[in-house]
């Protein structure tokens, strides 16, 4: 079974977007406004994305559901950049557990967030700060 990192993003990574999310319901508004933060453009209905910023998209909703879900509120979603990457970064207030890949559950049961994550990205890991818990995703930058 692959393994998360155990670090955080590079420390030149500089923050271009910050959201909090209180719960489910800013899902949509963390989308629209990512999207975005990522294209100069308002994602409309129904509308398709460019592979990069889909996929971005992707794994913020999906880690950002698992935040809300099993962590502790708000849930912190931030957009860095460091040289040719984009960096996602989504941390919880619960210190208590730590992230784990989830490969023994069946398909439909939830729990493939980081899964997707490090299908689709360059790279994910996690660290802690005195205060969150942190999981991050790097993608390429066009």
């Amino acid at each position: 079974m692959a393994q998360l990192l155990t670090s955080p993003p590079p420390p030149q990574a500089a923050e271009l977007r910050r959201w909090e999310l209180a719960d489910p319901a800013d899902l949509r508004t963390l989308r629209a406004s990512l999207h975005e933060a990522l294209t100069g453009e308002q994602l409309l209905d129904g509308q398709r994305m460019d592979e990069v910023p889909e996929l971005i998209v992707l794994v913020a909703t999906e880690l950002a559901t698992n935040a809300l879900k099993h962590g502790i509120p708000p849930t912190i979603v931030r957009l860095l950049a460091v040289d040719d990457s984009l960096i996602l970064d989504v941390a919880d207030h619960d210190l208590s557990t730590i992230p784990e890949l989830s490969d023994t559950r069946p398909m439909g049961a939830g729990g493939r967030g980081l899964q997707i994550a490090m299908a689709v990205s360059l790279k994910v890991g996690w660290y802690a700060t005195d205060r969150t818990k942190n999981i991050w995703a790097s993608f390429p930058r066009r």
